[in-house]
């Protein structure tokens, strides 16, 4: 198991007032992470739409992560809604 430290922006953001939660995660992949997701954000913020979750991207610190890259090392990863405006 891996515990994922999850930065909150945009919609997330509403989550958690420090815009951070932390996760355990099975499995080592961006893809389990948004599995878990999946299956977390509903039992903890039953009000939360957790579709957001399939159009949202997933950083480290330097770049987005594809679901089948591996997570990082450090266990920090940045959830990104899609935004829209001008």
């Amino acid at each position: 198991m891996t515990q994922v430290t999850l930065q909150l922006f945009g919609a997330f953001s509403d989550l958690d007032p420090a815009r951070e939660i932390c996760v355990d995660v099975t499995g080592a992949q961006v893809a389990d992470l948004r599995a878990t997701l999946r299956r977390v954000l509903p039992e903890r913020w039953p009000g939360f739409r957790a579709g957001l979750l399939d159009y949202s991207a997933f950083a480290d610190s330097e770049r987005v992560l594809r679901d089948h890259e591996l997570l990082p090392a450090d266990g920090r990863v940045a959830i990104l809604p899609p935004v829209s405006g001008g």
